[in-house]
């Protein structure tokens, strides 16, 4: 395991870098008074205001889990990163940087963090246990494409699927920064046949016509991290932008497992 050095991880164009915690093995007092230290005073101010101990711990470990790992990119120390919102909410940067592009999600017993360079990223994890009526839902949000294969399934597989479609369509909206600004159903997943038992990127977008995107710049993937856990992760290419790159190329996805301001360590897959 890796002691926490400054600039010691490097990001490619090709790669997306997905960073994990778990809350709940984050417990030691003096750190978790060095992670206080770390939060600005409106930080500070935003993460007391969570009525649960559970939702203020949650929320201390995200904000110096971001600044911890923010700072093995840069050669800046974790209590000087400073963060905007869009006009819908998603944290940037304000710090001069070398184009990181992050988002961050997070749920019962696991926090994520995607980070690329350049790229639209988004990412989105789900405690599958939660009690809701996913049908429903997915009938009121989903597009009529995502219905119709889901009410298709043997109903001991609806609910797996529900959270496939779920957090992939979370992705891209936190790609995009816009939230429920873009309707949900004028997108569709597809989702093909998994690879391997803890990913799948078998996966394709397409747009209603009045949609305007190009869904041959996206790549997505689904992780299973655990039996209570679901993660999807959209990044948008950028070779639109600059145009000088040839056939676009799969994104290398590298995980990493840390404990805030202590150690971290790349890992095969996010095991929760």
């Amino acid at each position: 395991m890796d002691k926490i050095k400054q600039n010691q991880i490097v990001l490619s164009d090709s790669e997306v870098h997905l960073w994990f915690v778990k809350p709940q093995d984050c417990l030691d007092p003096a750190l978790l008074e060095s992670y206080k230290a770390l939060l600005t005073k409106e930080e500070t101010t935003k993460q007391q205001r969570y009525i649960f101990e559970k939702d203020r711990h949650d929320a201390l470990i995200t904000r110096a889990f971001v600044r911890h790992l923010l700072s093995c990119y840069m050669d800046l120390p974790p209590s000087d990163w400073r963060f905007s919102k869009g006009e819908q909410g998603k944290p940037e940067l304000i710090n001069p940087t070398m184009a990181l592009r992050f988002n961050i999600s997070h749920t019962k017993h696991l926090i994520i963090c995607a980070l690329t360079l350049n790229h639209d990223v988004g990412c989105d994890v789900e405690h599958i246990d939660r009690k809701s009526d996913v049908l429903a839902i997915a009938d009121r949000f989903f597009s009529k494409i995502e219905t119709k294969e889901l009410f298709s399934l043997p109903e001991s597989e609806q609910r797996q699927r529900f959270f496939d479609y779920w957090t992939l369509k979370e992705s891209y909206i936190k790609a995009w920064g816009q939230g429920l600004a873009i309707p949900l159903k004028d997108f569709s997943f597809h989702i093909g046949r998994a690879a391997s038992n803890d990913c799948n990127n078998n996966i394709r977008l397409s747009f209603v016509p009045e949609r305007e995107d190009n869904a041959d710049l996206w790549q997505s993937w689904l992780f299973y991290p655990g039996p209570q856990h679901r993660i999807a992760l959209s990044v948008k290419n950028i070779a639109d932008l600059k145009g000088d790159r040839g056939p676009l190329e799969p994104y290398r996805v590298r995980f990493f497992e840390s404990t805030p301001l202590v150690n971290f360590k790349e890992v095969e897959a996010i095991n929760s």
